[in-house]
């Protein structure tokens, strides 16, 4: 399994629209076999950091899924909104592998 972890830089003014976009993703994500953990909006501290973050199966997964997105015409809307409302003004990706008891 590895796991996706999303660092945004959002336009504070535009929480709204960022929580719109957020709420697009998770069942996209979900549509292409990954397991969505949801995104983690400011509330005390930074306000304008976000975070989310989503597994898949293996990297091999994870690929298939962006490559399989980007003609999907669900996540086309997704990538249309962010563009027009600009609510976020970058991001890191960063990928890790979970351990258990």
């Amino acid at each position: 399994m590895i796991t996706c972890h999303l660092r945004y830089i959002i336009d504070p003014d535009k929480l709204a629209e960022f929580e719109h976009y957020g709420r697009l993703w998770i069942p996209l994500v979900r549509k292409f076999g990954g397991v969505h953990h949801g995104y983690l909006l400011p509330s005390e501290g930074a306000s304008n950091v976000a975070l989310a973050s989503f597994s898949f199966p293996s990297l091999a997964a994870y690929e298939q899924y962006r490559q399989q997105s980007l003609a999907d015409p669900e996540c086309q809307v997704a990538f249309k909104y962010a563009k027009e409302t600009r609510c976020f003004l970058s991001y890191e990706r960063t990928f890790f592998r979970p351990v258990f008891g």
